[in-house]
């Protein structure tokens, strides 16, 4: 019972006994401001049910959908809105309503319309005015996106590249340049990549556009998206800055007309891009992958293309601004607190820019300006007092000696130098022992000039190696010893050690390699030594038979550490001995001996059977797999030189044709193209001949899949010359044949590469094999009609050199030749071929042993019985009346079918023109 005085309220009817529907609507209102959505709902829905008044009812259905809108249930919120706005066009608060659940829907357009409905109602509500700011801003930036992604799938397509061009310039003039960097501004990783994809668009090839991008967006702008540290973004951004760049530099050579007369001198653009670059390196809100592409940017863009051309002003503009910026990035140290955001690659790219800069200097005093430049910056490093200064020294002296050697050897030997590294070698810290065996193990890379550090270095190499129980410091110290160690190279005469000695250290290479507990970093340096221990043919054959540390190896090349490449691809070219070899003649050993001269001695291991089983190995351990991993790192870390070497392993690989199929199947075919495209001279010429051998011997669609096909055309075009050898040149021959044989495309692809020429000279080299091998080019390329006009211009032998092939002993000669004319005669009906002399040829084809010879010279008499009356009667007035009539009149036979039914249809041809008639009954 309640207490005497207190006051027991009546209780509330349930919502099964309210039939009311404005005290529902009341009740609901009250569990909406308590926040009780799933209640006020239930009572706003009992409500619409009972109510009968259109105004009531439209009151009750904007409640609900602003609880629709709290439950984040958007469509039930728009159709509970919308039946309000059926009532009441002016129902402001449902227009509002509706307008939040549209924008959230995606719906921006439809939202923007109910917003301004609101706004055109009460035209001073700041809500309803800045709703209508942002969706306004928001749909311009909607329609951008979409111009930008049709843009970007135009790009994409080869086909469309007028229609890319045009939706360029209409975004261009429409403009888009402001819109796009509001897309930028919107601070979304996929807006800004979509924009700057679409900006590159726009500056590629047009100088006009390229200018008005730079000046509006800004080269400081472009810069600091370059700096996030999104690895798409920057490399998006640094595509574009290269388009801009060889836009305004005057790469491309189109005419734009009026836009381009108005586009004033862009050497101070080009300028600023320079400086902006170089400000950037150095800048510690810049990322790793930021600082890696402007580095990038800079060797692409600063030395010469061409050493020809005397212009060299934009290295010495890097070198009076950036030099020393440059050499800060060689010098930093991960290992030390405030130190500039590195990746793997940037000390590597930076001491390849250095490199280039200097080897770009036309002059002594311009080198020896850079190298005092250099000096002074090492020297202001050194410092008693501060150990963190003097091992950033000593690591910029590393980068040179990793990119410019002659200036890092003589900087080396200043006083002071190897005083600093010894006293950085008896250093407590680890950090101070690494940088200085480092730099003692690129110094030692050029034994032939590294005379200062062989002297002094090997001592403390030793001692390190021997001491220390760390083992980073260990395996370091190890290197420079193999380095040292390897000077001899494959010579069997000079080994640097002890009989035993390199097997011994590159077991323990081999171990560090194998273990995953060392950092990437550390097994890095065992495969630098396992690239010059692999001289020693002993040491070869132990690596491949070890299977485990192979695959270690490989697996490393897919590390983010792309600067483990040109160890992986020293070792590979040592195992294969892909490198080049000094032809021994007998008489000049002779000769040496007498006069007492070293003579070089093959190592019994590095015979061609010893050879052949190491390439075996390699192959089985997956080396073709690892090898496409490579020459798909970044050009700026896969070096010339590097693609030479792997482009020579591939050529050791593909040496037995049995192992041909297993490159293609694990995608070499595709990986060699670049290699034969970019590079060195040599490595270009090894990956092409490493392509024509797979060409020759393989389906050509399956090998070079796709578009890929046309790009295999030109290197191996480039093996038809008298430089190279003969089995590049026959390789070379027979992988052309191949792909002339697919496509009319392809036939047309040799012929623009201006091969033609050079297979006819072929035709008739004294080689047979070569000569075959032109033929047989020629015969697939004659389906080709500009190679048919070719042979029927007036005033050329063509047509009867090729007879006279068909005359020839060889029977694969005279097959190849034979198919040439017979596809000749079909397509080309003004043929004159009435001398007595080739009469006698096409009559001993008709004749002939082998089926298929016999086949085409009687297809080449058809083709002539039906080209010309005159030679037609004249063909039949001679013996080969007699062999038709002959080989007409034998039994059928399946091996000479094809032969018996052209001479059947050569006398069948002849009784339809009435040149013969048949014996009366």
């Amino acid at each position: 019972a309640p207490a005497v005085g207190t006051h027991t309220p009546s209780p509330l009817p349930s919502m099964g006994e309210i039939a009311d529907p404005v005290q529902l609507k009341e009740e609901g209102n009250k569990h909406f401001q308590a926040g009780e959505i799933d209640k006020a709902i239930e009572c706003y829905t009992k409500a619409i049910k009972f109510s009968k008044d259109k105004k009531a009812l439209a009151v009750i259905y904007r409640n609900r959908s602003a609880c629709f809108l709290k439950k984040e249930n958007y469509n039930n919120a728009v159709s509970d809105a919308t039946k309000a706005i059926d009532v009441d066009a002016a129902d402001i608060k449902a227009l509002y309503r509706r307008c939040q659940a549209l924008e959230k829907l995606g719906k921006l357009d439809m939202a923007f319309k109910d917003v301004q409905r609101c706004a055109t109602l009460e035209p001073k509500n700041k809500t309803f005015l800045e709703t209508l700011r942002r969706l306004g801003a928001e749909i311009q930036l909607k329609v951008m996106i979409i111009s930008v992604k049709i843009h970007i799938f135009l790009s994409k397509t080869e086909q469309h590249v007028s229609r890319e061009d045009a939706g360029a310039e209409r975004i261009f003039q429409n403009n888009g340049v402001p819109l796009l960097v509001q897309l930028i501004d919107t601070g979304k990783p996929d807006m800004i990549l979509a924009a700057i994809r679409t900006l590159s668009g726009m500056c590629t090839g047009h100088r006009a556009r390229a200018t008005a991008v730079t000046h509006t967006v800004g080269i400081s702008k472009l810069c600091s998206i370059m700096a996030v540290d999104n690895e798409e973004i920057v490399l998006a951004t640094a595509n574009m800055l290269q388009c801009v760049y060889d836009s305004l530099s005057g790469g491309d050579k189109r005419n734009y007309g009026k836009e381009e007369a108005l586009v004033l001198d862009s050497s101070k653009d080009l300028k600023d891009i320079l400086l902006a670059l170089l400000e950037m390196i150095t800048s510690k809100k810049v990322s790793g992958h930021g600082r890696d592409q402007a580095l990038n940017l800079l060797s692409k863009n600063v030395p010469r293309k061409d050493k020809k051309n005397t212009d060299n002003t934009k290295a010495l503009f890097t070198i009076d601004h950036g030099l020393k910026k440059i050499l800060k990035v060689c010098g930093q140290v991960p290992d030390l607190p405030d130190q500039l955001p590195l990746t793997e690659n940037t000390q590597l790219i930076a001491s390849v820019l250095l490199n280039k800069v200097y080897d770009d200097l036309r002059c002594d005093p311009e080198r020896d300006n850079f190298r005092d430049i250099c000096d002074e910056y090492i020297k202001s490093k050194f410092d008693p007092n501060d150990m963190d200064k003097n091992i950033h020294a000593i690591n910029t002296l590393s980068g040179l000696l990793q990119g410019p050697f002659d200036v890092g050897n003589v900087l080396a030997g200043r006083q002071g130098v190897m005083e600093m590294m010894v006293a950085l070698c008896g250093s407590e810290r680890e950090v101070d022992q690494l940088v200085a065996v480092e730099a003692l193990i690129h110094a030692s890379t050029k034994t032939s000039k590294a005379s200062f550090f062989i002297s002094n270095g090997v001592t403390l190499l030793k001692d390190m190696y021997k001491k220390t129980k760390n083992e980073k410091i260990k395996i370091r110290a190890l290197v420079g010893l193999c380095k040292l160690g390897s000077a001899g190279g494959d010579d069997y005469s000079m080994r640097q050690f002890a009989e035993g000695s390199t097997e011994k250290l590159a077991k323990q290479c081999r171990k560090w390699l194998c273990n995953p507990t060392l950092d990437v970093r550390t097994r890095k340096w065992a495969i630098e030594g396992l690239a010059y221990l692999t001289n020693d043919a002993d040491v070869k054959d132990d690596f491949v038979d070890d299977e485990a540390a192979m695959r270690a190896m490989f697996e490393l090349t897919q590390s983010k550490d792309k600067t483990i490449l040109y160890a992986v691809a020293c070792t590979l070219v040592n195992c294969t001995n892909s490198y080049d070899k000094k032809e021994i003649i007998p008489e000049m050993v002779q000769l040496a001996k007498f006069s007492k001269q070293h003579v070089p001695e093959q190592h019994p291991k590095d015979k061609k059977d010893f050879i052949v089983r190491r390439v075996k190995k390699i192959l089985k351990a997956g080396v073709t797999s690892a090898l496409t991993v490579m020459v798909k790192a970044d050009n700026y870390v896969l070096t010339d030189q590097t693609k030479e070497m792997l482009a020579r392993v591939f050529l050791a690989l593909a040496d037995d044709i049995k192992d041909r199929g297993t490159i293609v199947a694990q995608g070499g075919g595709k990986a060699l193209i670049p290699l034969a495209l970019e590079g060195t001279d040599k490595g270009k010429i090894k990956a092409s001949h490493a392509l024509a051998k797979i060409a020759a011997v393989s389906n050509p669609e399956i090998a070079f899949p796709g578009e890929r096909i046309y790009e295999v055309v030109r290197p191996l075009v480039s093996l038809l010359n008298t430089e190279r050898d003969g089995l590049e040149n026959f390789e070379a021959l027979l992988g052309l044949t191949n792909l002339a044989a697919l496509n009319d495309k392809l036939r047309v692809k040799i012929l623009k590469e201006k091969a033609l020429p050079e297979i006819e000279n072929y035709m008739f080299e004294e080689h047979d094999q070569i000569r075959q091998a032109a033929t047989e080019c020629m015969c697939n390329l004659v389906c080709c009609k500009e190679v048919q006009d070719r042979y029927l211009e007036d005033g050329n032998d063509k047509l009867k050199l090729l007879i006279l092939l068909c005359g020839e002993d060889d029977v694969q000669l005279q097959r190849a030749a034979a198919g040439a004319l017979a596809m000749l005669t079909a397509a080309q009906k003004k043929l004159y071929c009435g001398r007595t002399m080739w009469l006698e040829i096409i009559q001993r084809l008709c004749i002939h042993d082998n089926p298929e010879i016999q086949h085409r010279g009687l297809v080449t008499v058809f083709n002539m019985l039906d080209a010309d009356e005159q030679l037609a009667k004249k063909l039949i007035e001679c013996e080969l009346l007699e062999i038709l009539t002959f080989v007409a009149k034998l039994e059928d036979n399946p091996k000479k079918q094809d032969a018996i039914n052209a001479a059947r249809a050569c006398l069948s041809r002849a009784l339809d023109s009435g040149l013969i008639k048949p014996f009366s009954n």
